[in-house]
Order: structure tokens, then sequence, then C-alpha cells
């Protein structure tokens, strides 16, 4: 939060209301709605926001995830969840089929175990390393990066990466 914003905040929680804190807080209201709740292992989405649990009440096994309204998987999507340690956090239902891995062989593994940039016709304005690392570090707007499996040749996946949470992680989602 930049000092300005800071001092509006602190302003408003004192009493002082004025019009461009009132607008700041606003704008924060309004990206908090944007907000979906997703299981991190089936991508079921429970009814009410925020969830009443931490744990998926559809298959149990999944830690209930957020993340902005355009980066959300539907469920039965593939996608991973990643630290900007580029270490796998969980790995969903869809990506276990898709990658050919179960969940407790992939988690607390480096991406590249199972995935490699695809160099080769590579056309995406960031690696896919930079795009895992800005998604954990917050930045706000999905980035589209090209992947294949580890060790194949000729398999070309498209995906979005962008942030989630709760805590600081990343969500690379395969279209």
């Amino acid at each position: 939060m930049n000092r300005s914003r800071a001092q509006l905040a602190l302003r408003v929680l004192e009493g002082e209301r004025t019009q461009p804190a009132t607008r700041a807080l606003e704008g924060e209201r309004s990206r908090q709605e944007e907000t979906v709740w997703f299981c991190g292992h089936c991508a079921a989405r429970p009814a009410g926001a925020p969830p009443r649990s931490r744990v998926c009440a559809r298959c149990g096994l999944g830690l209930l995830l957020a993340a902005s309204a355009e980066m959300a998987p539907a469920p039965g999507s593939a996608f991973l969840v990643l630290d900007e340690a580029l270490s796998i956090c969980a790995v969903s239902e869809g990506a276990e089929r898709r990658l050919a891995v179960k969940e407790p062989d992939a988690v607390n593994r480096h991406v590249t175990d199972l995935l490699e940039p695809a160099d080769s016709e590579r056309h995406d304005r960031i690696s896919l390393a930079g795009a895992i690392f800005r998604a954990a570090r917050g930045q706000p707007e999905p980035l589209a990066v090209t992947v294949r499996p580890a060790r194949t040749f000729g398999v070309r996946m498209r995906a979005r990466v962008g942030g989630c949470g709760p805590g600081d992680a990343a969500l690379l989602v395969f279209e």
C-alpha cells in the first residue's frame, strides 16, 4: 500500500471521512466481490462466500482457495498451485489425469519436474518461471504461457498464470 493510501485509510479509521478515502475503500470492496472460492483438488465452488469451512465439502481432499473471477478454474479443470520458489503445492484431479501424476508424488517438487516451457515455439512475453513468480507476488492480471509436460516433445499446452490465496501462491490453469 502506498503512503497516501495508508494515510487516507488511517484518517477513515480515526473517523475523518473524505471523498478520496471513501473512493479508495469502495474500490477495495469491489475487488473483494470479484473473488471466487474453489477447491484446490476438485475445483468445486462452495456455496456462499467466504466459505464456512477450509476443506472442500464435495471431495473432502482439497483446501478452499480464492482467486479472481477471471483466474478461478471451472469445476473439473486441470490446474497446479505453486509458490514463489516454483514448488508445487497442490495438483487438481484434472491435472493428475493430464500430466499422469498423483498429487502426493508431485507436492513439494519443483515445477520443472512436471512442466517445461515450450521454448522452441515460444511467443510468450514472459517465461514460465517469471509468470509464476509474479503471480505469487501479487501480480494483478493473469499471464498466458505455453508449456509442455517434462521430457516430452511435440505436446504444447496453453495455460493462464495468476495469483491465488489465501497466502501468496500462483495458480496455473491449463486451457
